[in-house]
């Protein structure tokens, strides 16, 4: 495995030495002077691909540097780029390229974490845990934390829903045995028995995520479609589906339209708490 941007051209190393200075610099630090960052919220590093970017390093020195913050004059603390960090200690450097900020902990906290989501290989679980960490340590809301992240407040929505979900899903999930779109499908049922039912039916018959929805809207609105039954056309009930699944996806919660005949109907969102009914009309009017 190559550094972040691998080349063969050891300029920019010397171009970042000659460069020396305080915060907003780039500037050689000594590995022995940085401490690691207490927020990291990744926890695991794969030992071979750590020691194939230490012997990439060996050869073609840091390309990208690492980013600090400045503690005093002796001392600084990890930031981002904790797999270059611990790579060039395999690789015995005794200096490495650093991008010196200022950062208190909530910011440390905030970078380490949108650093971690922005890594290719995160399964959903991980996403939706670095998301919730982010709304609840940073005190962000939802809009704030999609700018961030570079993401809408629907898709933010999806990810948080899959906390719902049974830890059996969840480990799932998180294992890559289920695709974020059956998750997603799973979590508009409500009872945690039948999730498990179709969860398992799901990893013996290999059903497809278009499979799923369909099991899971027979499950999850039998009273719907019995009302519809007779009262509206194949068509229109179809149609009502869809809406009622982009609804349940773009508030994050289960949303029932019980239509009457072809022309009349009701839309209910139910919620359980002052906090949710606030969150639901923060998405309805978010000013």
């Amino acid at each position: 495995m190559l550094d972040d941007s691998p080349s063969t051209n050891e300029k920019p190393v010397r171009s970042l030495r000659e460069r020396t200075g305080g915060v907003g610099n780039i500037s050689e630090v000594s590995l022995d002077q940085i401490e690691v960052n207490p927020f990291q919220p990744r926890t695991h590093f794969d030992k071979d691909a750590l020691e194939e970017l230490s012997e990439s390093i060996k050869v073609q020195g840091i390309i990208q540097p690492i980013t600090v913050r400045k503690l005093n004059n002796n001392s600084y603390q990890l930031i981002s780029g904790e797999r270059r960090f611990q790579a060039s200690k395999l690789a015995n450097l005794d200096k490495i390229p650093a991008y010196i900020r200022e950062a208190d902990d909530q910011q440390m906290l905030e970078m380490a974490l949108i650093e971690n989501i922005q890594r290719q290989d995160l399964n959903a679980m991980e996403v939706a845990l670095s998301y919730k960490r982010l709304l609840a340590e940073c005190d962000l809301k939802q809009e704030q934390l999609g700018d961030r992240v570079g993401k809408n407040r629907t898709t933010v929505n999806n990810y948080l829903r899959l906390l719902k979900l049974p830890p059996d899903i969840q480990v799932a999930v998180r294992d890559n045995k289920l695709s974020m779109g059956h998750a997603r499908a799973l979590v508009n049922v409500e009872d945690t028995a039948l999730q498990l039912s179709i969860f398992r039916k799901i990893l013996s018959e290999e059903l497809s995520v278009r499979k799923v929805e369909a099991l899971v809207k027979q499950a999850a609105f039998p009273e719907e479609k019995e009302k519809a039954e007779g009262t509206i056309s194949e068509d229109r009930n179809r149609e009502i589906n869809l809406w009622q699944d982009k609804l349940c996806s773009h508030f994050g919660t289960k949303i029932k339209i019980a239509p009457k005949d072809d022309e009349k109907g009701e839309i209910k969102i139910p919620y359980t708490s002052v906090s949710e009914l606030n969150r639901l009309l923060e998405i309805i009017d978010p000013k």
